[in-house]
């Protein structure tokens, strides 16, 4: 691995590295300023604060950033050495640096509060947990920093502290712990970003601290190998110029660099052996076009023999994230392989500044609708960095370039989004303009709904105050059993929340409260009427069935909502009273007094008791027999014979309890004005004048009816008449007519 800046005694003139005699001179003062000031003192690793921050401003102006962000990586310690030196930073040096130091602070203390926040996610979470916060945690880094540059300070300075830490060989748990950071979270950002000499970098050096054993056995077959490597590449790329010179083709030939850390991942991902890895000798060839490589191919397939199952055209056929290039492998003569990737200088630009998302594409292989926009934003603000990179050595003439780059970069921030901690360090990403009710809810619904106060950043705030990002923010709760233990309407209103998803569950909350206040009043509304009828005790479920509801909860809410009459309810239970139980069944009418008249009402009722004669006789109430249906008797204590249809359930019940009591009996000649009472049900799609068409065909066929009771629910009727026929044939008729009316779904003798 070779550290992109050269040596500690050149650093001084790296500083002010492309800028102009006037910007270089504004560099060197920022550098005069800060050396009495940091003289002595010392950053948290240890390092020497000037040295440390010479190291930052170095790398930044390797990346050819502009004056004020070099300026910027010099002064961000002043915060914390000496409070009143940094208050004339805005006075000295101008707002717009003194914002970009106020950023990397945030960005600093971001680190303080998430250090270390790997290992105890890597014990607790799930793997797929802890990848998602450590994706948001990446994000809230890019987000907090409201001007982008304030990202390539950080990670500027993330390089700085590694190359220290291997400069003095210092191994602890410590640097254990910066390594995971780094590897986890700013290794990624800098790919993301394009930055990708920061990227390998930071990949190799905390590789090293996490793997110092297999770091060291790589290095050291890497160094075992070298000069024979080199040498063969070098052969290779002479042998290849003087081909590509003959055939006339113009293209810039070089070996590519091997890192650590990628030849241990490509080890392990592939299952290889370090002899057989590839790219361990391997270049690139750049060209002015598209026809160019092909025919760059076609001669290097002529000239040794490829590889197929290792050939890729990402020309026709980009990578999901746009990366162009055409990679093959070769075999030389002795049996050697070589990797070549072949591009045009477009391309080339486009694969290290460019749109080319290589972080999607090699850490989650897919992207879903909101990655991909984030991804826009990441792709827009790469572009930008290619173009600081075109106009690096601009002149007086360009200046107006450069500030529109900055202004530009400045506004690449993504701030559709806002990622604020937990106590417990673990990120929470919320949609801009997120309160504490946001977070809460996000938290937790029962957290949201028992919500009664918020901390930010260890100060009492208002539940309606926006968030920003890198607060942390603690829920104050109330109790479980608080009486007011719920959300407050005033949430519904403007400013409280800025999330749907929150909106949402406020809602919810109170349609179920005034869900419940309504069951609770349709409840006291259907028992009110039960007292009032003296039937308190009937079972509520069958109630609500015969009313037409699937559960008594239904029933409730109609009633409640007043969609449904409590006068059905009483028809019903008039309804069922007529329907008596065993018990009930054997119920007689009033009895006549005498002998005689008991005969008499036999007579005109037109019932014999077989083998006897005067008996008291009754019609029973539950079955309401009528000739000539098949009939049996059962005598009752005190009321005479009581006589039901032979079907009757309860004569079966009766029966099975006393079988002695059952006697014979039959149709007489009844007197020629005697009706027997019957009942008639009827089910019907309900619409006007249905009861009118029924009652018409009744009156035609002379059936007298002496009670009539209706319910409607669902759009259905349900009728229930009590006529008096002179016989079953005359009822059986009339069924047959009334089936035909319309809207009639089922017409029956009860």
């Amino acid at each position: 691995m070779v550290s992109i800046v050269a040596t500690s005694n050149d650093a001084d003139v790296q500083l002010t590295a492309g800028l102009t005699a006037e910007d270089a001179g504004r560099v060197q003062d920022a550098l005069a300023f800060v050396e009495p000031i940091y003289r002595g003192k010392t950053v948290p690793t240890g390092q020497d604060t000037f040295e440390f921050l010479k190291g930052v401003a170095a790398t930044l102006a390797h990346l050819n950033v502009d004056t004020d962000t070099r300026i910027a990586g010099l002064l961000f310690e002043l915060p914390v050495v000496d409070p009143v030196a940094a208050e004339s930073i805005e006075a000295r040096f101008g707002l717009e640096i003194s914002d970009l130091v106020g950023g990397i602070r945030q960005l600093m203390r971001l680190h303080e509060q998430t250090f270390g926040f790997q290992e105890v996610g890597r014990g607790k979470n799930s793997s797929q947990e802890a990848a998602d916060q450590l994706e948001t945690l990446r994000k809230m880094l890019l987000a907090m920093a409201t001007d982008m540059r304030v990202v390539l300070v950080r990670l500027a300075s993330r390089v700085t502290t590694l190359r220290y830490f291997a400069d003095v060989k210092l191994e602890n748990e410590r640097t254990h712990q910066y390594a995971r950071e780094t590897l986890d979270l700013y290794a990624p950002l800098a790919n993301r970003l394009g930055v990708w000499q920061l990227k390998w970098e930071l990949e190799d050096l905390a590789f090293r601290f996490l793997e110092p054993a297999t770091y060291k056995r790589i290095a050291k077959m890497l160094e075992e190998k070298r000069l024979e490597r080199e040498g063969f590449v070098e052969a290779a790329i002479a042998r290849l110029k003087s081909e590509l010179a003959t055939a006339g083709v113009k293209a810039e030939v070089s070996g590519r660099p091997k890192h650590i850390y990628s030849i241990w991942n490509k080890m392990r991902g592939k299952s290889l052996d370090f002899s057989e890895l590839y790219d361990v000798r391997a270049f690139r060839v750049i060209v002015d076009d598209i026809r160019a490589c092909y025919a760059v191919l076609s001669l290097l397939h002529n000239l040794w023999t490829p590889v197929p199952e290792e050939f890729d055209d990402y020309i026709s056929r980009p990578k999901p994230n746009g990366y162009q290039s055409l990679h093959t492998v070769v075999i030389a003569e002795d049996g050697r392989a070589m990797e070549v990737q072949i591009r045009t200088h477009e391309m080339h630009r486009f694969a290290e500044y460019g749109v080319a998302a290589h972080w999607r594409y090699k850490e989650t292989g897919g992207s879903s609708f909101s990655a991909q926009k984030y991804d826009e934003k990441i792709a827009w603000l790469r572009q930008l960095l290619a173009w600081k990179s075109e106009v690096a050595d601009a002149v007086v003439g360009q200046e107006d370039m450069q500030r529109e780059w900055v202004q530009k970069l400045k506004s690449a921030a993504l701030d559709d989004r806002i990622y604020v901690l937990t106590p417990q360090a673990r990120v929470i990403e919320l949609p801009n303009g997120a309160t504490p009710i946001d977070f809460a809810y996000h938290l937790h619904t029962n957290i949201g709904h028992r919500c009664r106060g918020a901390r930010v950043d260890g100060v009492m705030v208002p539940l309606n105050t926006p968030l920003k990002n890198g607060q942390t923010v603690e829920i104050i709760t109330a109790g479980r059993s608080a009486t007011n233990a719920g959300p407050s309407r005033d949430w519904l209103g403007p400013g409280y929340v800025a999330s749907p998803r929150t909106r949402s569950k406020v809602r919810a909350w109170f349609n179920a409260i005034e869900q419940e206040e309504t069951l609770a009043h349709g409840r006291s509304m259907v028992e009110k009427t039960l007292q009032r009828e003296g039937k308190t005790a009937i079972n509520l479920e069958e109630l609500a069935h015969k009313l037409g509801f699937a559960k008594l909860d239904d029933l409730f809410l109609s009633v409640g909502k007043e969609e449904f009459s409590l006068r059905n309810i009483e028809i019903v239970l008039h309804e069922d009273e007529a329907q008596k139980n065993a018990k009930a069944a054997e119920e007689a009418v009033i009895p006549n007094k005498s002998r005689a008249s008991s005969v008499t009402q036999g007579a005109r009722s037109g019932v014999l008791v077989v083998g006897t004669e005067g008996l008291l006789t009754q019609l029973a109430r539950c079955c309401k027999p009528a000739p000539p249906d098949e009939i049996v008797g059962f005598i009752t204590r005190g009321k005479g014979v009581s006589i039901h249809r032979a079907n009757c359930k309860n004569l079966a019940q009766m029966r099975m309890k006393a079988m002695e009591r059952v006697i014979q009996t039959t149709w007489g000649e009844p007197a020629k004005d005697t009706v027997y009472p019957i009942d008639i049900f009827i089910l019907a799609n309900d619409r006007q004048g249905l009861l009118r068409d029924i009652s018409e065909i009744l009156s035609r066929e002379k059936i007298n009816v002496i009670g009539v009771s209706t319910q409607s629910a669902k759009g259905q009727a349900r009728m229930s008449f009590t006529a008096e026929i002179s016989s079953t044939s005359q009822l059986q008729k009339a069924l047959g007519i009334i089936r035909d009316v319309s809207g009639v779904l089922d017409v029956q003798r009860q």
